[in-house]
């Protein structure tokens, strides 16, 4: 098994949390795991990215150039990202901040979802970021949601463990999502 992923969006998004998330349950799953994040010095704002590659055996290198999937939160990100997905991929959109029809590219699986107005709808919109990770764990199959609720605790910072309840809510609705295919 080997999978990589590109999460992209801008700072105050939430793509490092769920990006180690994601590594932290990997880990614990017994698999290899890379996890190359870069973001700007701004506080909140600025560009934020996170290269992950899973594997079952040993892993060669942590950059990727043709990434199985990205989950873009915004437009750049999925302007930057979308070409260089390999055919067969898949492409989570944070539709609430990019445009449909930039989802160009017929020989992927576009999954767009707008992550904003489903945590609006759940009441908090500070879990949008949850929302597009329960879609990929719902698509990227390495991945059960008992792995992700195991660290959860691990992860979130010990001044945000209240969050964890909601975050996992929206872990499920993304999931919930990705199974229908709402688009």
């Amino acid at each position: 098994m080997y999978y990589d992923v590109i999460m992209a969006g801008f700072g105050g998004q939430g793509i490092q949390i769920i990006s180690q998330i994601v590594a932290v349950a990997a880990i614990k799953k017994g698999l290899s795991v890379t996890y190359l994040p870069s973001y700007g010095v701004e506080k909140r704002g600025g560009r934020t990215n996170v290269t992950l590659v899973v594997s079952d055996g040993e892993i060669g290198s942590m950059v990727t150039n043709t990434p199985v999937s990205i989950i873009a939160m915004d437009t750049i990100a999925l302007e930057k990202y979308q070409p260089m997905v390999t055919p067969g991929g898949l492409v989570i959109a944070n539709t609430s901040l990019i445009a449909k029809e930039l989802l160009s590219r017929d020989d992927i699986d576009n999954l767009p979802i707008p992550c904003n107005e489903e945590a609006i709808a759940m009441g908090n919109s500070r879990v949008a970021n949850m929302i597009a990770l329960g879609a990929f764990i719902a698509r990227a199959h390495f991945l059960e949601y008992a792995d992700i609720e195991g660290v959860m605790q691990e992860v979130v910072p010990e001044r945000l463990r209240q969050t964890i309840p909601g975050n996992l809510a929206a872990i499920r609705r993304g999931m919930e999502i990705a199974a229908n295919g709402k688009r």
